[in-house]
């Protein structure tokens, strides 16, 4: 049956002849490039802030607009992964992914940057594809690991972008490398685009890709579990709205009052269409009648939502902020503190794949548990950080708060898949989103209040993240899908 496909085996990552492990190098590279090519800005901001004479508002105006899109776009890309399969969205996106990428790289304004850059939040979605397609290809008790070997190194295309590209802007010299080096992420990101969808397939020989009836909206099982989905859709558009509060004259003055009432009621109309979407097609799906084994329980993705606001939200939060907390606290240098702070991004090649494999091990529950545990009492130990400690303990107190923050969204990414395959795309893109709305959230109470209190409130989050997993249930035996011959497969998941 679908998901028994492999005999027991370790998973080797330098075994090439296993069609799965060809299969997981080639997706963890897609999702690296599109982390490249959506922070090929950071690294660069320098270059950009004297080319455009940038002040420090429409610099965080920046910073801002890169995440805004991804919020919806992980939604989105995740109903399209549904319908249309891995293969056909990762490769589409990475190709058209480069075009934005050189529109950027050929602004001459800061309008341009602006608009671009909004542009470019859509290529932090790709994450989502990849999540999928490494559920069809491993099975259960190796499918943690898997996805966080994919996360983790996938996300370690951030720090490439930043070791990189200042090099590649030096190497083309002029006021104009740093053009060179954002479209040379372009060009890359297209050419791996066409090599993707040539050598992936979504699933191995024989096996079926099961697809939601409708992709526009996720399926629930119960009316109770309708109306938990709408609620916990809120606050991503909730997120949208203080970004727009946050761009608006009161605060980046990136536009005027009347654009900001423009864009709310924007957003707040896209809201009601999308959640009456959701309310229609469950209507019908409900009216219907779910059979028994076509079953899950939404209250699993809700827990999974505040475990990856949590902890992938706080991740994008503090590595926005650490490199200029290492600064103001212990008075470095901008790239004396850049290095001490990319420890923590850096924990990201043996975190998340190794809290992908504690929760194989150890089962989803009980480690998501453990490492919110980590990752609370982590943070409750940065809020302590001040000038009078040592920096190098400073940095391995961040270091350790870094691999429970990373581990815990393998552990999340790990619990996944296994709740509904054939709608794997859909909840991953509403995890997904969480965390990127996890951001927004921290990031503006940075704005309020002081680091150490920043701290605390992250600790907090994660208590009540913690308190939420005591009710979530350890996926096991099988769950059932329907092939597109209308036929029952059952699918391992313990």
């Amino acid at each position: 049956m679908h998901g028994d496909f492999m005999s027991a085996q370790n998973l080797n990552l330098l075994n090439l002849s296993q069609p799965r492990i060809r299969l997981l190098h080639l997706s963890w590279v897609a999702f690296f490039i599109t982390f490249v090519v959506w922070f090929s800005h950071a690294p660069l901001m320098g270059h950009l802030r004297e080319a455009f004479d940038l002040s420090a508002e429409q610099v965080k105006a920046l910073l801002i607009l890169n995440v805004a899109l991804t919020i919806p776009a992980r939604v989105v890309i995740g109903s399209l992964v549904d319908r249309f399969g891995p293969r056909r969205v990762f490769g589409l996106l990475l190709i058209l992914a480069a075009f934005p990428c050189w529109a950027f790289a050929l602004s001459t304004t800061f309008e341009q940057l602006a608009v671009t850059r909004l542009l470019m939040g859509f290529v932090g979605a790709g994450f989502v594809v990849g999540i999928r397609l490494i559920s069809e290809w491993f099975p259960a008790r190796e499918v943690g690991l898997a996805e966080g070997v994919y996360g983790g190194w996938g996300n370690f295309g951030s720090a490439a972008a930043a070791i990189t590209l200042p090099t590649i802007a030096m190497l083309f010299g002029g006021e104009n490398g740093w053009r060179w080096a954002v479209a040379s992420t372009g060009a890359v990101a297209m050419l791996y685009g066409i090599f993707f969808l040539w050598f992936a397939r979504n699933t191995p020989a024989g096996s079926s890709y099961f697809k939601p009836k409708k992709a526009s909206a996720l399926e629930v099982s119960t009316r109770k579990d309708l109306f938990f989905y709408l609620l916990m859709s809120l606050p991503l558009y909730i997120a949208l709205l203080v970004i727009v509060w946050r761009l608006g004259p009161t605060n980046l003055d990136l536009f005027g009052g009347t654009t900001q009432i423009l864009l709310a009621a924007l957003i707040i109309s896209l809201a009601i269409v999308q959640l009456g979407q959701a309310w229609r097609v469950n209507r019908d799906h409900l009216k219907e009648g779910v059979a028994e084994h076509d079953r899950y329980s939404f209250k699993q993705v809700a827990i999974l939502d505040l475990s990856y606001m949590v902890t992938f939200g706080s991740e994008l939060a503090v590595v926005s902020m650490l490199p200029l907390f290492f600064s103001d606290t212990f008075s470095l240098s901008a790239v004396t503190a850049g290095l001490l702070a990319s420890g923590y991004a850096f924990m990201n090649l043996v975190a998340r794949p190794g809290g992908g494999w504690v929760s194989d091990k150890f089962g989803r529950k009980k480690s998501l548990a453990i490492l919110l545990c980590g990752l609370m009492v982590g943070y409750g130990l940065m809020s302590q950080i001040s000038g009078t400690w040592p920096i190098a303990l400073a940095v391995i107190a961040t270091m350790c708060c870094s691999f429970f923050v990373q581990a815990g969204e393998g552990a999340v990414f790990a619990t996944v898949p296994l709740i509904k395959r054939r709608l794997t795309g859909q909840i991953a893109g509403m995890v997904g989103a969480y965390g990127n709305a996890g951001a927004v959230i921290f990031l503006t109470v940075l704005t309020f209040v002081e680091p150490s209190t920043f701290f605390l409130v992250i600790a907090a989050s994660a208590a009540v993240a913690l308190a939420a997993v005591q009710f979530l249930d350890e996926p096991k035996g099988h769950i059932a899908e329907i092939d597109e011959k209308g036929e029952v497969q059952l699918i391992k998941v313990s």
